[in-house]
């Protein structure tokens, strides 16, 4: 196994600074992907690779969204030879001291994605921690499966060859949607996964990519797309539920 850890970053400069030279301790490589951003935030993004040469940084020419810049990471960790991706966003929410446990459990489990849970603390808005549990018994719903805790937090470890075997072959929610489109996609493949928490914080002062209006409406579409998917995979799902019920 070789760790490495993908962050798309888009209009999070100063707090990627942070985020990287925390992780650094650690010694993975890093992939920065730089999402079609402003002169700030490039500015940051070569302070980072100019400070640290071991860290990578790809550049997407036009703000393309989560999914996309996350693609575009899992294409340059497939060159450089990494095994297991650790995603991150770039924003600091995520506590980066998980990244051992995270990495160990993708040694012990290497076919599975090894998903984050978030822990919140105070700082979280309740309107925040109220969707994402709509948006989680979504998930199951659409997967058939209820072992999903959460299906959008952003601290998750992909197996690098399956996820870059699905993102070539497949069209996938490029933007908010990406983390909840992914995950059931990938499970409906067959991929094994776990949970494990992962403290969040939601700092005070930071920006938020997250459109109140244009993403839910994304985020409907994208459930929409994976109810029609559930459909028309109905005999595999429940197949796959009895042969469980009847191992059990």
């Amino acid at each position: 196994m070789k760790g490495g850890i993908i962050i798309p970053v888009y209009n999070h400069g100063k707090a990627c600074v942070a985020v990287v030279e925390g992780l650094l301790q650690y010694s993975y490589p890093i992939i920065l992907v730089d999402d079609g951003n402003g002169e700030e935030t490039k500015s940051y993004l070569r302070q980072i690779v100019t400070a640290h040469p071991e860290v990578t940084l790809v550049t997407l020419d036009k703000n393309s969204g989560k999914g996309a810049a996350f693609g575009a990471g899992i294409v340059k960790a497939r060159e450089m030879g990494i095994t297991h991706a650790l995603q991150i966003d770039a924003d600091g929410q995520h506590d980066i001291e998980r990244t051992p446990f995270f990495m160990q459990k993708a040694e012990q489990y290497p076919d599975a994605m090894i998903l984050g849970y978030p822990e919140y603390d105070a700082s979280v808005p309740s309107h925040r921690k109220n969707g994402r549990k709509f948006a989680n018994n979504w998930a199951k719903i659409v997967s058939f499966e209820s072992g999903i805790v959460d299906s959008m937090c952003g601290f998750r470890i992909y197996p690098v060859e399956e996820t870059y075997d699905f993102i070539s072959r497949h069209s996938y929610d490029k933007r908010m949607g990406f983390d909840i489109d992914i995950l059931v996609r990938l499970i409906w493949k067959g991929l094994p996964f776990l949970f494990f928490p992962v403290h969040v914080t939601y700092p005070s002062d930071g920006i938020s990519n997250f459109r109140m209006l244009q993403d839910n409406a994304r985020i409907s579409w994208v459930y929409t797309k994976l109810c029609c998917g559930m459909f028309l995979r109905l005999p595999r799902l429940i197949a796959k539920v009895l042969k469980r019920k009847q191992a059990a």
